[in-house]
């Protein structure tokens, strides 16, 4: 069988290793929510927050063992997109490519703006339309220029800034601990079955974002050992990092924590107010920490498109520095535009639901791929009871995508029959 991905990921340089993908992965899952979360999760499910966690990280698990199998099959630029492209032809493949990618630009022009925010709230004087457009047009810019120097010396920047960006979160867990309260752990109102869903919505779009990672799979070495192994890992340190964060946060701050607006800084305040302004700048960081990780990966979707033909030849060419930088800064613009306007804020919940999207193409790929017994670099990995991986992986995202309102799923079959009249369009052409 032909590699698809021969000719698409041509003249880049496969230089990034399991730790510079698991650390992009776990940089681009644990965003900013995660300083917020806990918050929103109590409020939902109160003492049952852990439980919908847990649950939330058991769908995911699925999800993640099918993508783990299929990158090791279809290592190639744009991850999902060529796992679905493979599997099931370019139509599919080209539908979950634009999901994909709009779900990585939107979340990176909200992303964008909330730094922004951030920083006001430490300066006001930054608070004003000018400045604000200024913060954005700085961040982005400058982890483009890092971006197009190299895809090597970006993933390294993200794998320290990720380590920097987890410091405070360590903190709050590791000092929490000696602090939290186990009675107030399991304080709060008990929640209804709505409250139990809707925690299980908000907990599965903390844990989403590994798809915006395997963006550069085109560019990892070893990609049939390299990429289950950084996939599996980041997933499994999240998930324990989310528990953590979630039991101590409950413990310091019992009943009272759905009511708090910054949950970890203001459990760290009841231990020291210092300790709470550290939490709220490593916010900031975390922000742009994500950033990094976003402009590593989703231009490559960009790339993508151009070499199969479905956008202009230029957004395929590769630099001097073996990167696609038309696509980096085609991203990055369209991003510093979602940003500065904040027009697309409608449209976060939609980011949300074209991620379950996404899974449920690539675990139904991923069966699939195994049929056909597609390989194109080298034995991939064979995982154990596939078929039960698979199952649970798509019931559980059409679950969750069943627990949204019906405009917002609307919105998402909108974006999908665009996708396909605009693949029709082109292909006319």
């Amino acid at each position: 069988m032909a590699a698809i991905g021969t000719g698409r990921d041509e003249g880049l340089s496969r230089g990034i290793g399991t730790f510079g993908l698991a650390a992009a992965t776990v940089n681009a899952v644990i965003g900013a929510g995660i300083f917020s979360l806990p918050a929103g999760m109590a409020r939902a499910a109160g003492p049952y927050a852990l439980v919908a966690y847990l649950f939330c990280a058991v769908a995911m698990g699925a999800v993640v063992l099918c993508f783990a199998e299929a990158g090791s099959r279809v290592p190639t630029s744009g991850g999902p997109y060529g796992y679905v492209e493979q599997a099931f032809g370019p139509l599919p493949g080209f539908v979950m490519g634009v999901l994909l990618w709009l779900a990585a630009v939107l979340a990176s022009g909200g992303i964008a703006a909330g730094l922004a925010d951030a920083l006001a709230h430490f300066f006001p004087v930054l608070a004003g339309a000018l400045p604000r457009a200024g913060i954005i047009v700085g961040v982005l810019g400058g982890l483009t220029l890092v971006n197009l120097a190299g895809a090597r010396i970006a993933s390294r920047l993200i794998a320290g800034a990720t380590a920097v960006k987890l410091l405070p979160l360590a903190l709050f867990v590791g000092v929490g601990l000696f602090f939290l309260d186990p009675a107030k752990i399991g304080a709060g109102v008990a929640p209804d079955a709505a409250g139990v869903g809707r925690a299980v919505l908000l907990s599965l779009f903390a844990f989403q974002g590994m798809e915006t990672a395997l963006g550069v799979s085109g560019e990892v070495a070893n990609p049939a050992r390299t990429l289950p192994r950084a996939l599996i890992g980041a997933m499994l340190f999240v998930t324990i990092a989310y528990v953590a964060i979630q039991m101590v946060a409950q413990g310091l701050l019992g009943a009272g924590l759905g009511a708090s607006k910054a949950p970890l800084a203001d459990g760290m305040a009841t231990i020291d107010p210092r300790l709470g302004l550290l939490l709220l700048a490593g916010t900031a960081l975390s922000l742009a920490a994500w950033l990094g990780s976003d402009i590593l990966g989703a231009p490559r979707m960009l790339f993508a498109f151009a070499r199969d033909g479905f956008l202009p030849r230029a957004l395929g060419e590769v630099s001097a520095r073996k990167v696609p930088a038309n696509a980096i800064l085609v991203h990055a613009a369209i991003a510093i535009t979602l940003a500065v306007t904040g027009t697309f804020e409608e449209l976060v919940v939609l980011s949300s639901l074209a991620g379950c999207a996404l899974y449920i193409g690539g675990c139904a790929a991923v069966w699939r791929l195994r049929q056909r017994d597609v390989a194109l670099a080298g034995p991939p990995v064979r995982l154990p009871a596939l078929g039960l991986w698979v199952v649970l992986g798509i019931v559980s995202m059409a679950a969750c995508i069943a627990l949204a309102s019906w405009a917002e799923i609307g919105g998402l079959f909108a974006v999908i029959a665009g996708s396909v009249l605009l693949y029709g369009a082109v292909r006319r052409r």
